[in-house]
């Protein structure tokens, strides 16, 4: 059985039971009125189980989790005096029956435990936040609370003490039914003052109940002097049993409703009706007595009432004419409340997605720090979110960062935070959690967010990358995005589409990039940059079909640094821009030097890689045809290649490819098949060229998915009229193959290494006093 359906088992089961011994009690209390019961005891031994009932349902509301603390601390509070109730049972037993013969008594110490009970009860209800109140509403709650209690002492005395014959009955004094109507009419005031003014998720259906349960005790004592009789009997039967079931009942409705969110606090009623019911009631018995003897008296009271009536009538004007001034003023005050509290969320919150921005993280991340509990920061940033604005516009940009939004906080726990800190780039804050449980929460939310989802007709699937790090002594808010941020980006240059925790050794690694990439700036004024050309070949004959312009870096400390270093790094730091620049320009004057000095000898096209930053840059197709001028290049023999990712779209950098093919420079798609490939690039994008990733010519040999890949793409490039070139052949049977297949140009170590110029140079005498213009480079 589930626990849900223990614990509904539990409570209906408490309920029943408490149902059961009250009808019991009723019935032995119904029979005892016409017959005498020689065993009284049997009446008395269901009481003390009817509070331990509602003791066990007040104690499971107190340790409720959901519920906030002062609603607990007030159930808690009942079951402790349910608890004493029992004592207080235990020994009025003791009264009753612990003489000679069963009598009606109650010992000092019984009512001393009674007291007990009652200034419990009061303590609960004046701790509740309901109470917490201005001087002028304690005084106005004294004031209405006296007017009742002596209205309802003396209409009590009147109609009912000083007219009933009490007889011996030790429990029917008038002074002790008089105190006990006190006592109740004081708690029934406290509890509907509370049931009005609300406290938090105390339900107050649950407080309406408890109030009759307190009514029905006091209710009790009118049937005291029909039992001056009948000492096997007692008033404590019905009060127990009656106030402890409804009590139980009052506890079962709070148990349903702990789920529920706090009633909104109901609004200050700025005019009592109790005060003048109570002295209508007392002027209409005065009126009673007085108009049936007539004379002076009469004349007076009636007097007296008039004078009373009008001046309720001229407050109640007042009243009137007050409360619509505070109407409007109250109106102002809403509307001024509700503009206010719109601007605090404008103010903490993004506009765009609704959730945290930067300046209310900042403050959630120092008061997390101050706090001291151990917690964990994320920072996520979307994979190629610059290709969906770029490809799909920037409404539909806004929409996928609004879902992605609205996944991470749906993949979170109520404690945790997140927030857009702009862009692309959110973060979370993970109080309280451990490193197992962190990577379980990150595998959820990267499963959620990652999933495909349909935007505008298009279906997409998102990628973010994530770093991670976790909180330590001495941090600040910047140490620990920094950290975050440092392994966000690790994850990127990992694939993307995963989380890395931060590692101190990546610090190092930043380090390292931070130094490298100021050497950057510096190696072309510095002339450590060069270029290398690697050729291009036709197959199966190896004759020499072009180049592709390969730059290095001579660090003067490090020697060479690889390609695969700092070409990422100038990406991401921006200067790729000017070392593309460079690039191009000494390309373009070297091919034009060399169809200036080798005429048909020369390389009929030579290949330049150009990057999406440089793509769209504005005026890039401008600064290209200044260089095909100042140099003369035929541009027909200038190949830019670019990647897949560079032009996956429809923005700027797709424009700048077009300007470029109007210019009459050829265009390749380079390393294809290893990003996000789209066969509609080749129909969107005017490809003469287009480059199979090494990554598939490596598997041509062997039965693979790799060789079927590149059997396929043959076929699609010559449907489209689009010429192939394999790179990084480094076998003949790799050459060989790739030729069977279909394949004419093909470029790898298999038929030369990068060369500089000067190699090239050497190359091209050769092929100058060759007539056939032909060389076999294997």
């Amino acid at each position: 059985m589930s626990a849900p359906n223990r614990v509904l088992r539990r409570v209906h089961g408490t309920t029943a039971v408490a149902l059961g011994l009250l009808a019991f009690v009723l019935g032995w209390f119904a029979i005892g009125l016409v017959h005498v019961w020689s065993h009284p005891i049997v009446g008395w031994v269901p009481l003390p189980v009817l509070p331990l009932l509602f003791a066990y349902e007040c104690r499971r509301i107190a340790r409720t989790p959901e519920l906030d603390r002062d609603t607990r601390r007030f159930w808690g509070n009942l079951g402790l005096s349910s608890v004493v109730l029992v004592i207080s049972v235990l020994s009025n037993m003791a009264d009753a029956l612990g003489g000679p013969s069963p009598s009606q008594a109650f010992s000092v110490r019984t009512e001393l435990i009674f007291g007990v009970i009652l200034a419990i009860i009061m303590w609960s209800l004046l701790r509740l936040p309901a109470w917490q109140r201005s001087r002028s509403d304690w005084l106005r709650f004294g004031l209405d609370t006296t007017v009742v209690l002596l209205t309802g002492s003396v209409l009590t005395w009147h109609f009912w003490l000083s007219r009933v014959d009490f007889g011996d009955s030790p429990t029917a004094a008038p002074a002790s039914i008089l105190l006990i109507v006190v006592v109740a009419i004081v708690s029934l005031v406290t509890f509907i003052k509370v049931a009005f003014a609300g406290a938090g998720q105390l339900d107050r259906r649950s407080l309406h109940l408890l109030s009759l349960a307190v009514a029905l005790s006091a209710g009790t004592a009118g049937v005291a002097p029909v039992l001056a009789g009948r000492p096997y009997l007692s008033t404590a039967m019905l009060a127990i049993s009656a106030s402890q079931f409804v009590g139980v009942l009052a506890a079962r409705r709070q148990w349903r409703m702990r789920d529920a969110p706090a009633a909104p606090r109901p609004r200050s009623r700025r005019f009592s009706v109790l005060p003048y019911i109570a002295v209508a009631a007392l002027y209409l018995t005065v009126l009673a007595m007085e108009l049936p003897q007539g004379g002076h008296e009469a004349v007076i009271a009636m007097a007296a009432t008039a004078l009373t009536v009008l001046v309720v009538l001229r407050q109640i004007s007042t009243l009137r004419d007050n409360a619509q001034l505070l109407d409007t003023v109250d109106t102002s005050l809403r509307q001024l409340t509700a503009y206010q509290k719109e601007l605090d969320h404008q103010v903490a919150h993004d506009p765009l997605t609704g959730i945290s921005n930067r300046p209310a993280y900042a403050e959630r991340l120092s008061a997390q720090l101050a706090g001291g509990e151990p917690f964990v920061v994320v920072l996520l940033d979307l994979d190629d979110f610059k290709v969906v604005n770029d490809r799909h516009g920037h409404e539909t940009g806004d929409a996928l960062l609004q879902a992605l939004s609205h996944r991470l906080r749906n993949s979170l726990r109520t404690r945790d935070t997140v927030a857009r800190l702009g862009g692309d780039e959110f973060t979370l804050l993970l109080p309280g959690i451990d490193t197992d449980d962190t990577e379980l929460l990150l595998r959820r939310l990267m499963d959620a967010v990652q999933e495909p989802m349909v935007l505008g007709g298009r279906e997409m699937a998102p990628r973010i990358s994530a770093g991670v790090t976790r909180s330590a002594a001495g941090d600040s808010p910047e140490e620990l995005l920094r950290r975050a941020d440092v392994a966000m980006y690790a994850a990127k240059n990992a694939g993307g589409g995963r989380w890395t925790w931060f590692d101190p050794i990546m610090d190092s690694r930043a380090d390292t990039d931070a130094r490298l990439g100021a050497d950057l700036r510096q190696a072309i004024a510095r002339d450590e940059l060069f270029l290398l050309y690697q050729p291009i070949v036709e197959l199966p004959t190896g004759r020499l079909a072009g180049l592709e312009a390969l730059v290095r870096w001579r660090h003067p400390e490090h020697g060479l640094v690889s390609p695969a270093d700092f070409i990422p790094l100038a990406e991401r730091n921006g200067q790729i821009i000017e070392v593309g620049r460079w690039i191009l320009a000494q390309a373009m004057r070297q091919i034009a030097a060399w169809h200036h000095e080798y005429g048909p000898a020369a390389p009929e096209k030579v290949s330049v890689n150009v990057s999406a930053r440089q793509l769209n840059e504005p005026g890039f197709p401008d600064e290209v045809a200044a260089l095909l001028a100042s140099t003369g290049l035929d541009p027909d023999r200038l190949v830019i290649e670019v990647t897949e990712t560079a032009v996956l779209g429809t923005g700027a950098a797709l424009e700048s490819v077009r300007r470029l093919d109007a210019l009459g420079l050829k265009i390749a798609l380079d390393d294809f098949g290893t990003g996000q490939s789209s066969l509609s690039l080749l129909v969107d994008t005017p490809v003469s060229w287009l480059k199979v990733d090494k990554s598939f010519v490596d598997g041509v040999t062997v039965d693979s998915p790799e060789a079927v890949i590149v059997d396929g793409l043959i076929g699609i490039t010559r449907g489209l009229r689009i010429q192939a070139i394999a790179e990084g052949v480094e076998t003949a049977e790799q050459a060989a193959r790739l030729h069977q297949a279909g394949y004419r140009f093909a470029q790898g170590f298999h038929f030369a290494r990068p060369m500089p110029d000067s190699d090239v140079a050497l190359l091209l005498d050769r092929l100058s006093h060759r007539e056939s213009r032909q060389i076999q480079l294997i």
